[in-house]
């Protein structure tokens, strides 16, 4: 029998710290095991089947329209956009998402095309400038951007009458810093972004008037 200077055995050193940490580990892991295994039959279950490398035939809402073309499954949304579908409005400037020129609306929610695939989209809508129009008449942003001298170049105008359209959508009576944050991630060479807050101020008053 050890005296009580001596030290125990380490198998007998278990603190009650030790055990339980030990003990929420073992649980933690067979929780991982499990959502693992949860993951793993969504998996099987899903169509895995490769697409490509070649060109695919995929189906896009497009400005309420059912457009099919044939695509990469490499291609992004804004390159479909303006290459087979002919819809040039919707311009690529910087291809990495950091502009925002290439702004559409996706079930009216504001993303850049160029950061998404064609293939990705499935039965989603997609909404771009040219669809923001209706009967011929421009839409209230469209118009304040000409009233407002909005634009200069053109190039990022696109992306930027989208974001402000969607921020009348869901705030239709905003603030100039709501405007402000709307476009935070646009990039307008020109520096247009007064007009553009005072264009986007006025088409609000438009609309409810």
């Amino acid at each position: 029998m050890p005296s009580p200077g001596e030290h125990r055995p380490a198998r007998q050193r278990l603190s009650r710290r030790s055990f339980l940490r030990s003990s929420a580990v073992t649980t933690a892991g067979a929780a991982m095991t499990e959502a693992a295994s949860a993951l793993v039959g969504q998996a099987d279950a899903a169509d895995d089947s490769p697409a490509g490398p070649g060109p695919v035939p995929i189906t896009l809402k497009i400005n309420g329209v059912l457009r099919t073309l044939q695509a990469e499954p490499r291609m992004t949304l804004a390159e479909a956009l303006r290459d087979p579908l002919g819809l040039t409005g919707t311009k690529i400037a910087c291809n990495r998402g950091a502009c925002s020129a290439c702004t559409v609306w996706l079930d009216g929610a504001t993303v850049c095309s160029c950061m998404m695939l064609a293939i990705e989209v499935g039965a989603r809508s997609v909404t771009t400038i040219e669809g923001l129009a209706g009967g011929g008449e421009l839409h209230a942003v469209q118009a304040a951007f000409i009233e407002h001298d909005a634009l200069q170049c053109g190039f990022c105008t696109p992306g930027l009458v989208m974001s402000c359209a969607a921020l009348l959508e869901r705030t239709p009576d905003p603030a100039a810093e709501d405007v402000e944050a709307a476009i935070a991630g646009h990039l307008c060479r020109c520096g247009t972004y007064p007009h553009v807050v005072a264009a986007t101020l006025a088409a609000a008053k438009a609309r409810k008037a």
